[in-house]
């Protein structure tokens, strides 16, 4: 079991950023991937950002490539989004998740999601 918590959501301007932190405990070990989606009210939920925890892989959704960028730091088991340019259809509860791979990450484990809001 992999427990996962996110924090640092809140409201933005749009053009503004935000940070937003994932921090992993339990049984990371069996966990080599950590990323990132978000669900909006009434739509569905898409893939945002995966980073693997060895090796140099990152992959980002092309809405938000250039945009945002995924981290990790191994020491911590904590996976960071840095959101810049932040847009109003970027609004949604961000949500991080967990699995071997970030092809995965969709039937990973679940953290409780952060809400951040973008306002025009």
């Amino acid at each position: 079991q992999v427990q996962l918590v996110e924090s640092g959501g809140g409201l933005v301007q749009a053009g503004g950023s935000l940070r937003l932190s994932c921090a992993a405990s339990g049984r990371t070990f069996s966990s080599d991937a950590m990323g990132w989606f978000r669900q909006a009210p009434g739509k569905e939920r898409e893939f945002v950002a995966g980073i693997r925890w060895s090796g140099t892989y990152t992959y980002y959704a092309n809405s938000v490539k250039g945009r945002f960028t995924i981290s990790r730091d191994n020491g911590k088991n904590t996976v960071y989004l840095q959101m810049n340019s932040l847009k109003p259809e970027d609004t949604a509860v961000y949500y991080c998740a967990a699995s071997q791979s970030i092809a995965t990450l969709d039937s990973g484990s679940w953290g409780q999601g952060t809400q951040v809001t973008v306002s025009s």
